[in-house]
């Protein structure tokens, strides 16, 4: 594991390290999905584990606590993420945080992963905390995507925040921190991590030799853990075919581009059209388009031929839909409604 942050989170290592003998023992880290929270959630992890801190802070790299961190079997660690049960299992999913990188599949898996924390896991964490450290040092727990806990799995991490065994530090990770429970919220030191600038983000991507990075950045957000990923799926025939769909709002079309891509991931597809809504709406505005720039003569006009009161109640319907995204009953009615309803605003 790299013992370098990304230039956009500097700051806030500094704040946490002007803490190191007063450690809180619960941490949230914050902010936008893509701009690396959970490696610097398992950045930060490494370096409360390890046994003889570099400059600054950071992990040595040199010492067996290091090299067990980066082996996935450290005694005093765990990462708890949706469908991960174990540490076996931690070291076979090499993703980023929730959606910066897909998981990797492996050979054993049977069924697709749960996408919740559930209370098993959690409670699996119970024996890990009532033992000794190995080291006699810290142990150190990471949880991402903090809101994939469901009820029952808050409730019970409730509970060991609010009775926090000595030494022990969560480190908890959320790109939607509004769907916490409140009393979580309360019981941890939160700590934004902010977007990096374009500058940073564009320098981060052309070192990483993507093409067209300031089109994926703008795609992205400004998110370049996204906007890297974007740049290297195999999804990219199907943003361009649902672009070209919407570009030119037509029923047939509409129903063709629905069979198409029913089996494309729906909460990804429904992002897409979500940012270009948002494009139309930015325009009809202020005459700005901030993720399809590339699209600026199509999305202008649409933006004449649409009022804003239709806009406004395409995005709102589009939100609605990005809630059930994740389980739709059929892939295929879900995109033709969805597609449907965005063709018929603009007849």
């Amino acid at each position: 594991m790299s013992n370098t942050l990304f230039d956009w989170q500097q700051d806030t290592w500094h704040q946490i390290m002007a803490m190191r003998e007063r450690m809180p023992h619960a941490f949230l880290l914050y902010g936008s999905e893509g701009i690396g929270k959970a490696q610097f959630a398992e950045h930060l992890a490494k370096s409360l584990l390890c046994e003889s801190p570099a400059e600054g802070g950071h992990a040595c790299t040199q010492c067996l606590s290091c090299n067990w961190f980066d082996q996935y079997s450290h005694p005093d660690y765990r990462r708890v993420r949706p469908g991960l049960l174990d540490e076996e299992d931690a070291a076979e999913a090499e993703g980023g945080e929730g959606g910066d990188e897909p998981e990797k599949k492996t050979a054993k898996s049977t069924k697709a992963p749960s996408k919740e924390i559930v209370i098993d896991q959690v409670r699996a964490l119970a024996n890990f905390m009532n033992i000794s450290t190995h080291r006699q040092g810290r142990r150190v727990v990471v949880m991402y995507p903090a809101e994939a806990l469901n009820i029952p799995a808050a409730n019970a991490l409730l509970k060991s925040l609010e009775e926090p065994n000595p030494n022990t530090v969560f480190i908890l990770v959320s790109h939607k921190v509004d769907r916490l429970l409140p009393t979580i919220l309360s019981r941890c030191h939160k700590l934004a991590l902010t977007m990096p600038s374009k500058e940073q983000g564009l320098a981060w991507l052309k070192a990483q030799g993507v093409k067209d990075a300031e089109i994926w950045l703008a795609q992205q957000g400004g998110a370049p853990l996204l906007a890297l990923e974007m740049a290297q799926s195999e999804d990219l025939k199907e943003l361009d075919e649902l672009l070209r769909t919407l570009a030119k709002p037509d029923v047939e079309t509409s129903l063709k581009t629905a069979d198409k891509m029913q089996k494309m991931d729906m909460p990804r597809t429904v992002s897409w059209m979500q940012r270009w809504l948002y494009d139309i709406f930015s325009y009809q505005q202020t005459g700005f388009i901030r993720y399809y720039p590339k699209h600026q003569n199509e999305i202008a006009k649409l933006a004449e031929r649409i009022s804003l009161e239709k806009v406004m109640h395409l995005i709102k319907n589009v939100q609605d839909r990005q809630a059930i995204a994740s389980h739709p009953l059929s892939g295929k009615l879900f995109l033709e409604d969805m597609l449907l309803e965005y063709s018929s605003a603009f007849i």
